[in-house]
């Protein structure tokens, strides 16, 4: 993976200043105050905003990259998957994708704001596997909806919530944050072990062997995980309603969804998803506030 001239520059010369510092035994509280100074460096200019939510992002990869890497697996995807290619459950997912896309984009330019989805490259298929109910969606708006999951959504406006979550992902950078996390992750448990003798990764090491569990993962990477499910949540809502269907869908779709994963959820510190029943609540607490703020949109 590629990174930013800049971003590598930074980095060198933070570790070229740590490899002085302990040259000279420097003591803990000046190597932590530099420490934290030449993170906060880095990472400041490549912060960006998520549309709507304007919540505040790490952005260390340019959008550009993810989202070319992103064609290429699709693409790949494409040539091995056993896809339907014609027939009305197609249709009814491509008809659902483009009236989000135009919605979407009618939304932001209404707004006078730039439309987080001018350089996407939309397109849709149907994964003939009953067995997965699941849906998901590439950097760049390549989306795969499983046939499984049909049999779940039962409707075009369920449908349409899953979508609009999916696409919300895309929309919201999430796999351009996780990779910019995962990066700063790396970087940080390297420097720090600089400092710390390897005890970080010892640790870590230790309780994996130990227990199987990653304490990066449940400690960060899960809870982050959550936080962005949930976004996209909100933002997929937001979607459908723009496009026009009926949001209040949504509950009852979480319901039929905690009914067929009843006794099958790892406990929530496990998952990087939120469980049914939260997302049944925050769903339920934000049908009315969507419906009002951001009514069927005209494209």
């Amino acid at each position: 993976m590629k990174i930013n001239i800049n971003i590598k520059i930074a980095i060198n010369n933070l570790l070229f200043k740590i490899m002085n510092l302990m040259k000279y035994n420097i003591n803990r509280r000046k190597f932590l105050g530099l420490f934290g100074c030449g993170c906060c460096s880095l990472l400041m200019p490549s912060c960006s905003t998520v549309p709507i939510t304007e919540r505040k992002q790490l952005s260390l990869i340019p959008e550009s990259t993810i989202n070319r890497q992103a064609a290429q697996a699709y693409a790949q995807f494409k040539t091995k998957a056993k896809l339907i290619t014609k027939g009305n459950q197609l249709n009814e997912i491509k008809k659902i994708g483009k009236k989000i896309e135009k919605s979407v984009t009618a939304f932001f330019t209404k707004k006078g704001k730039k439309d987080p989805t001018s350089t996407f490259g939309w397109d849709y298929v149907l994964v003939d596997n009953d067995k997965v109910v699941n849906a998901w969606c590439m950097p760049g708006g390549k989306i795969a909806v499983y046939t499984g999951l049909l049999k779940v959504t039962k409707n075009t406006d369920a449908l349409s919530i899953v979508m609009g979550h999916e696409i919300a992902h895309a929309v919201a950078r999430h796999s351009v944050e996780r990779a910019s996390q995962a990066m700063t992750i790396n970087i940080g448990t390297q420097v720090a072990d600089v400092f710390l003798g390897g005890a970080i990764n010892r640790t870590r090491n230790t309780v994996g062997q130990n227990t199987g569990l990653d304490i990066f993962q449940l400690g960060i990477m899960n809870p982050f995980g959550r936080k962005q499910e949930t976004e996209a949540d909100y933002l997929g809502l937001i979607f459908s309603s723009l496009a026009g269907y009926d949001i209040r869908e949504s509950v009852k779709l979480w319901e039929r969804m905690a009914k067929k994963n009843k006794g099958k959820e790892p406990p929530v510190f496990l998952s990087t998803h939120p469980s049914s029943k939260k997302r049944i609540e925050n769903l339920e607490n934000w049908v009315k506030e969507v419906m009002i703020e951001y009514p069927p949109i005209s494209t």
